[in-house]
């Protein structure tokens, strides 16, 4: 269902601080004619976690309108079991094709209960659902193999760094689903997931969100593109210049994981707009450090071309 680099769209706000759905459509355009696998709306880059439940269902609906079966268009679901019900049933009503199901909010939970958790929201659609591993809630062996056996959930995405976990469930999942036929996905969630790629492709995690596709898709699809092709020395040269300098400046400040792709996304000629709180917008020096940054990405990616077309 899905391949390829992965886009996860912003959520435009205008100037008082409402959903510019306009705004929305066009981003979600420009993404998908660069050539995305699937399309991911409302969930972490999308500020799901300050949206309402009506701006939810519209942000689907709108984003199906656009995609136009072009690619699959994934939505996501979390907070409260009660609100996570609510979501899930939104986004199958307003023509989602799947769910990315976000953590519960604030409590720590043991690993059978997440996996109740999980068994419940899917129970009210028959979406497929993308289970989220991070923050606080993480999966074990036991319980990972627990939700991947449900019938609808067809993906488990990590979002919490921990390669021993994580190694020991790829395997625990595979064994589990053997004799069945299921196809189950596994994807790197960690923000920039480009930075750790390469070690989750090792334990056979290939697939991964990229945060960077919302602003800058020709620096995601050329490096997604210098993995494929085992072009080692782009896929480092792109570390070096561009995904390392922004995981420096992403980690300046809370919450910049969304708030740089926005403003990334803004200084690509769609007004992305502000970020809700909790989050801030960049200081006016990170901006013009995020340009440079960019600048330096796409500089790599004309120098390779150049060294190709004079090979």
């Amino acid at each position: 269902m899905l391949d390829g680099v992965l886009f996860f769209p912003v959520t435009p706000f205008d100037a008082q601080g409402e959903v510019d759905y306009d705004r929305l459509a066009e981003h979600i355009d420009r993404g998908v004619a660069a050539g995305p696998g699937g399309v991911f709306v409302a969930c972490g880059t999308g500020e799901f976690h300050a949206l309402g439940l009506t701006e939810f269902g519209e942000i689907v609906r709108r984003a199906v309108e656009v995609v136009a079966g072009r690619v699959p268009v994934f939505a996501g679901a979390g907070g409260s079991l009660v609100q996570a019900k609510e979501f899930a049933v939104s986004a199958k009503a307003n023509g989602a094709d799947g769910i990315l199901l976000l953590p519960p909010y604030l409590v720590t939970m043991p690993p059978a209960g997440l996996a109740e958790y999980t068994r419940q929201v899917a129970a009210v659609t028959d979406l497929p659902v993308i289970v989220y591993n991070r923050s606080n809630a993480v999966f074990d062996e036991a319980s990972a193999v627990q939700v991947a056996q449900l019938p609808t959930v067809i993906g488990f995405k990590d979002g919490t760094g921990d390669l021993d976990n994580v190694s020991r469930i790829v395997i625990a999942v595979k064994a589990a689903l053997a004799d069945t036929g299921k196809e189950f996905l596994f994807f790197n969630g960690l923000p920039t997931a480009e930075i750790t790629q390469q070690a989750y492709r090792a334990i056979g995690v290939t697939l991964y969100s990229s945060a960077t596709f919302a602003f800058a898709p020709e620096i995601a699809l050329a490096f997604y593109n210098s993995l494929e092709t085992g072009n080692t020395e782009l896929t480092e040269a792109l570390l070096r210049e561009f995904f390392h300098p922004l995981v420096r400046l992403r980690n300046k400040v809370p919450g910049y994981a969304v708030s740089l792709v926005k403003a990334g996304v803004t200084l690509e000629g769609i007004d992305a707009g502000p970020v809700r709180a909790p989050l801030v917008a960049p200081t006016a020096e990170h901006l013009a450090e995020l340009e440079r940054i960019t600048a330096a990405g796409r500089a790599v990616i004309a120098g390779a071309l150049a060294s190709t077309v004079t090979a």
